[in-house]
């Protein structure tokens, strides 16, 4: 097992640290515990703050900091160290973009969560989450957020897969240069600000909170293409084995699922 005087362990959240229901298992539960009193434990994921705490509470974790939104959030305790929003003009950009399609946005500020209906797609992502929306018309939104000088942390786009491949072409080749635009399902795009990532933002959490840690001192968990950099970064990158194959060429360790609580048995060799 690679290890590189490893001092800190982060962890992506879902298809990585969750078991099949969606929630930490017993044998998760009993490796975090062991070893939030030796580790910094930092979930790093691109759900909302919100839902997160949920889990820090689970892992005797909650006084740590957190990083939301694929790194656009960093949160310790009451405190925001880090906000990148999506340029606003993106907002009015985006509506005009999903008019007269079937297309779900769903838009994130820190803790505040909003869509524009209770449809299949707010309540799938609630079921996922643990946290229920507020619902309000997008033109509602986007009135409300310029007039309080605040953008997205987040874009949540869900829809029928034809409708997202067109979506996400043209935000590849409009929008390159400022958004990051994440196909995490063949149904789902996730919309980011362009210079931020799950890596980067675990960095600028260690030069802030940790400075006595490098990311050399790191060890991560992921699954999927927004977890990448992060593993390719720290001194110990893990992927579990229903990571995209572009996740496992570059983790230094593959672990078992995470329906068979890879995280928790690769973690259990740490002392």
């Amino acid at each position: 097992m690679k290890q590189h005087n490893i001092k800190l362990i982060c962890s992506d959240i879902d298809g990585t640290l969750l078991d099949k229901n969606r929630a930490l298992s017993t044998r998760t539960l009993a490796e975090m515990h062991r070893l939030s009193e030796h580790y910094p434990i930092i979930l790093i994921s691109s759900r909302m703050p919100k839902s997160m705490r949920q889990l820090q509470t689970q892992l005797n974790s909650e006084h740590y900091p957190l990083i939301a939104y694929n790194g656009s959030l960093i949160i310790d305790g009451n405190s925001s160290l880090f906000s990148q929003e999506v340029p606003f003009h993106l907002l009015e950009r985006m509506q005009t973009y999903v008019d007269n399609t079937s297309i779900h946005l769903s838009l994130y500020h820190k803790d505040e969560w909003i869509v524009p209906a209770n449809d299949y797609w707010a309540k799938r992502e609630a079921n996922n989450t643990r946290v229920n929306p507020e619902i309000q018309p997008l033109t509602t939104t986007i009135k409300d957020w310029k007039a309080r000088e605040i953008s997205a942390h987040k874009i949540m786009c869900m829809g029928e897969a034809e409708e997202i491949d067109l979506l996400y072409r043209l935000l590849k080749e409009n929008h390159a240069h400022e958004v990051n635009a994440y196909r995490s399902k063949d149904t789902y795009i996730e919309v980011s600000h362009v210079r931020q990532d799950k890596a980067s933002a675990l960095s600028l959490l260690l030069q802030k909170k940790y400075p006595t840690i490098s990311m050399e001192n790191a060890i991560a968990f992921g699954d999927n293409f927004n977890d990448t950099t992060l593993l390719e970064q720290v001194g110990t990158g893990v992927a579990v084995a229903n990571a995209k194959k572009e996740v496992l060429s570059v983790a230094d360790a593959v672990t078992l699922s995470n329906i068979e609580d890879g995280v928790a048995l690769y973690l259990a060799k740490l002392s």
